[in-house]
């Protein structure tokens, strides 16, 4: 006949005494092992999650420098196509869609018009001609904040 299971009991020695305990296949965790290990990954998250964010932030604005070269190149066969640049009126639009009157568009030269957008969400700034001397375009992004000027992650981006 088969015989009940049965706790076994082992004898643990530390720190020179001596202490019964039970041992059992469910036992767990205990309530201070726990927080003791809540506690360690909240300081873990609480170093690096400032660190991750900044990362983020900056990876945005390296984006959008990306993107602001790439329009540029966009732009150069648009006038390739067409012989000049879009207009301000037209904007970055016309380069999605073919403007009124404008022979020789050959697009659509982006197929998304997300693509016309900066990684915050926000529409490039285009502007010809250029408000600054040499240039005969400008693509402009206003930065994380979305306001003129600005230091680091919202720092304005415009092109070469």
């Amino acid at each position: 006949m088969r015989q009940p299971a049965r706790s076994t009991v082992r004898i643990v020695r530390t720190c020179s005494t001596t202490r019964a305990r039970l041992e059992r296949p469910d036992s767990g965790f205990t309530l201070v092992e726990l927080l003791v290990v809540l506690a360690i990954l909240g300081l873990l998250i609480g170093f690096v999650a400032p660190a991750v964010i900044r990362q983020l932030g900056s990876a945005k604005h390296k984006i959008a420098e990306q993107s602001v070269e790439r329009i540029a190149g966009i732009l150069d066969l648009y006038r390739l196509d067409v012989g000049s640049y879009p207009t301000t009126d037209q904007g970055l639009a016309g380069l999605t869609a073919a403007p009124n009157g404008v022979a020789g568009w050959d697009g659509p030269y982006i197929k998304e018009a997300n693509g016309t957008k900066d990684p915050w969400g926000r529409a490039f700034e285009y502007r010809s001609p250029s408000q600054r001397p040499g240039h005969a375009f400008d693509i402009v992004s206003l930065g994380a904040d979305g306001k003129p000027g600005g230091e680091g992650e919202d720092a304005d981006i415009i092109n070469r």
